[in-house]
């Protein structure tokens, strides 16, 4: 486990899932990661709701707010929750590894939910432009625009980048980019993946051939084989990185 900034109720969490999965009624099967994960995902949401200083609330795109590989659509039973979030005045963040460069791609995975945020009768125009777009593992920042064909606007770099990030060298970024796809490419050789090695402006990662599937034990086998080279590499210990069984690596 990481570190957690929030209150964790941990005793009322076990209480509330308890009751939904009898967990103190197994008698051979000891918690599991995912029990264990549930019980803290919950003391941690309690212990955010019964604090009022919370002012941004963030989302995971694929498999979290809608399946991989999907969109929100009118129907998502998310968006009325994510509306309530804006109307509270909450800022709303989703957080996404898909890296666009333009708003129109984002608008066609989270078209249910930019539709009903400008429809919306009740969101002040300050409420809706709560909503942000960070794509790309922190490359790409949108904000929501109700004057935008797309609903979304990008915000450049200079506006929002960290200090530490406007440090990073455009050679050194493509240096990474370039040793993180020459073992993405050994690894679809040596493992025999069925797949095609995809480089965009900040990532680089592997897709299926159509009508393919890769196993979990290859995509990990790869993540872990180009983390490890990138961070024994000169320029993965000055430049921050990630590496995740998506798949694919961003700077």
């Amino acid at each position: 486990m990481g570190t957690f900034f929030t209150p964790l109720l941990l005793e009322e969490a076990f209480i509330y899932q308890d009751k939904r999965r009898f967990i103190s009624r197994r008698r051979f099967v000891a918690p599991s990661f995912n029990d264990i994960r549930l019980i803290l995902n919950t003391a941690q949401l309690m212990g955010l709701v019964r604090r009022s200083e919370i002012k941004l609330v963030t989302f995971d795109g694929d498999v979290t707010l809608y399946d991989d590989g999907a969109s929100i659509t009118n129907e998502n039973p998310v968006i009325p929750r994510i509306l309530r979030l804006l109307r509270r005045g909450r800022k709303v963040g989703i957080v996404t590894a898909a890296g666009y460069t333009d708003a129109a791609k984002y608008y066609g995975r989270l078209k249910g939910l930019l539709d009903a945020v400008q429809a919306s009768p009740d969101l002040s125009e300050e409420q809706k432009n709560g909503l942000i777009i960070l794509g790309g593992e922190s490359n790409y920042l949108f904000r929501f625009d109700q004057s935008s064909p797309d609903l979304l606007t990008y915000v450049p770099r200079s506006e929002w980048h960290l200090e530490e990030m406007k440090q990073w060298r455009d050679e050194d970024i493509t240096q990474l980019l370039d040793l993180a796809e020459t073992t993405l490419r050994q690894c679809v050789s040596n493992l025999n993946l069925p797949a095609e090695v995809l480089r965009k402006e900040r990532a680089v990662g592997v897709v299926p051939l159509p009508g393919h599937k890769m196993h979990r034990e290859q995509l990990e086998e790869t993540v872990l084989v180009v983390q490890n080279t990138v961070e024994r590499s000169e320029v993965g210990s000055r430049l921050p990185f990630c590496a995740f069984n998506g798949l694919s690596l961003s700077p």
